[in-house]
């Protein structure tokens, strides 16, 4: 089987670069614009206990929903392609992201917001200045999260015609003895998730406040 996958990259390299390639931009995009929509969401609903309450109970609903069916209903009204897995990595991205963010901003002292609206800073410079610098790390381990399930998504939208390394896996799986084809789409798939995680798990690292670097 070995010898097979070799040979299989061998012979499909650039098309299996492709299908990576088109696969990281799909997850990439929806963890992206869930990440605009989401982290300014936190920032407003953060001192909004029930408001936080009912949106991010509403974004744990989205999370339930398996992913095929929800390809399903978004297929009915965006038809097939990249943009509905898009759309779909965008809605599951939504509650780590948001819930890292409210996490993120309640947990900063009250009395360092207190001293920056008492220096005068208006709420807009209070978040640039003081709230997101100190929950950035808090918010990055919500986007890192919701990068690693949007890959594992992505790999399903083959079965809408998205394209992305799930379409390896298909034809492996549906053709006989396809054992080494469907390794030849895992492997770049895991590999991703992997890279994906240790990468942003390393900028999480770098952007934590320096009093909580030393303490650690």
């Amino acid at each position: 089987m070995i010898k097979q996958l070799f040979t299989y990259y061998a012979i499909n390299g650039g098309y299996v670069f492709e299908q990576f390639l088109r696969h990281f931009l799909i997850s990439i995009y929806g963890v992206l614009f869930a990440s605009i929509v989401g982290i300014p969401l936190g920032f407003f609903i953060s001192k909004k206990f029930k408001l936080s309450k009912v949106i991010i109970g509403f974004a744990n609903v989205l999370q339930t929903i398996p992913s095929l069916a929800m390809l399903a209903i978004l297929m009915l009204g965006m038809g097939i392609g990249s943009n509905t897995v898009i759309m779909a990595v965008f809605l599951y991205s939504l509650l780590p992201i948001l819930s890292n963010t409210v996490t993120g901003i309640n947990a900063i002292q009250p009395e360092l917001i207190d001293a920056a609206q008492g220096m005068g800073m208006t709420r807009i410079q209070s978040i640039i200045r003081v709230e997101l610098p100190l929950s950035i790390s808090v918010i990055m381990g919500g986007i890192r999260n919701a990068l690693v399930v949007a890959i594992g998504v992505t790999a399903i939208g083959t079965f809408i015609g998205a394209g992305g390394l799930g379409d390896i896996i298909s034809r492996g799986i549906s053709v006989a003895n396809g054992e080494a084809i469907i390794l030849a789409g895992a492997i770049p798939t895991a590999v991703m998730a992997i890279l994906a995680d240790f990468l942003l798990g390393k900028v999480e690292k770098k952007l934590l406040p320096r009093t909580a670097t030393r303490t650690n």
